[in-house]
């Protein structure tokens, strides 16, 4: 295949971890994962359309699969727009344009890597390997700034954030004790409350019928316990409002402290999500947003599961 970006200038931005965030070691290991994926995709969609030549003929890709993927993953990290990229690459915008289309699913589909050959793809399967080990697992929704919908349309006020009043979606990150990723959820409007999307998303019903696991929240969860069998863990309710002791208010204060200092490991797995530039803010299609985030907590995972014991120091 013609190649357009030079063999000395693609080593150097594989080599680049402040470019690509990926050790060259997971480099070749997502080229030799998703490239065979990619060309049956691409095959299969040549197949089925009528033709007049043999599939594989004409004119070949300007832009290889491994240039594909390092123009994926610099849009991921850096949020870098089509038209730059199509200068870095030598190629036009459509064509960088119809890489990421492609590419960003395939990564989105992987999962989040635990250890090496390892993979939790859905909520049911993370539930079912923190039971078997007897980790305990947290939980936290974070929410990504989008763009407004356009005036007149019906469902134009329900990307408005209760909490943080802007336009924004929201995620679903579970973690283990350690901070590490282990699930990303599917985007959704950001008006839908935590404990709803905790619902929709069956987490409810795993608890409750799945393994004795336990799983940490912060107060957006609360109420979730008793419908979990006490599973979910969430932080105390303040019992007395009116004629307290004296000691009540330094011992709630330190039950919540407690229970925040177990759980803060959320927090730092999510900011290491929000380091990449498509998470602090999407100026893009908000359609896009579950596969992105979903995208972006693979390559995490699976870079911290690269590195000696698993470390979330990315």
């Amino acid at each position: 295949m013609f190649c357009v970006l030079g063999n000395r200038a693609r080593a150097a931005i594989i080599r680049s971890q402040r470019i690509t965030r990926l050790t060259p070691d997971v480099i070749a290991e997502l080229v030799a994962e998703i490239g065979p994926l990619w060309r049956e995709r691409h095959r299969r969609k040549l197949a089925v359309r009528p033709r007049r030549r043999a599939v594989g003929a004409g004119a070949k890709h300007k832009l290889v699969f491994v240039d594909r993927l390092l123009a994926t993953r610099v849009h991921l990290r850096h949020s870098a727009t089509h038209d730059v990229l199509a200068s870095w690459f030598g190629v036009d915008r459509s064509t960088i344009t119809r890489a990421i289309s492609e590419v960003r699913p395939l990564l989105a589909d992987r999962g989040c890597t635990i250890r090496p050959g390892q993979r939790l793809r859905t909520l049911a399967e993370v539930i079912d390997y923190l039971g078997s080990d007897g980790r305990t697992g947290i939980i936290d929704g974070t929410e990504v700034r989008v763009r407004r919908p356009a005036a007149g349309r019906k469902d134009r006020e329900k990307f408005i954030s209760g909490k943080n009043k802007q336009n924004a979606v929201k995620s679903m990150v579970v973690t283990d004790a350690d901070g590490r990723l282990l699930f990303c959820s599917p985007a959704e409007p950001a008006s839908c409350a935590d404990i709803t999307h905790a619902r929709k998303l069956g987490l409810v019903k795993l608890l409750a019928e799945g393994p004795a696991v336990e799983i940490l929240a912060d107060a957006g969860y609360q109420g979730l316990s008793a419908q979990t069998g006490d599973r979910m863990v969430t932080p105390p309710h303040r019992k007395f409002k009116k004629n307290r002791p004296e000691w009540y208010d330094e011992m709630h204060e330190l039950q919540r402290k407690a229970h925040s200092s177990r759980r803060i490991r959320v927090e730092h797995g999510i900011g290491h999500l929000k380091n990449w530039r498509s998470l602090a803010r999407h100026h893009g299609r908000r359609e896009h947003m579950s596969d992105i985030i979903q995208a972006i907590a693979g390559l995490l995972s699976h870079q911290q599961a690269a590195t000696t014991g698993g470390s979330t120091r990315m």
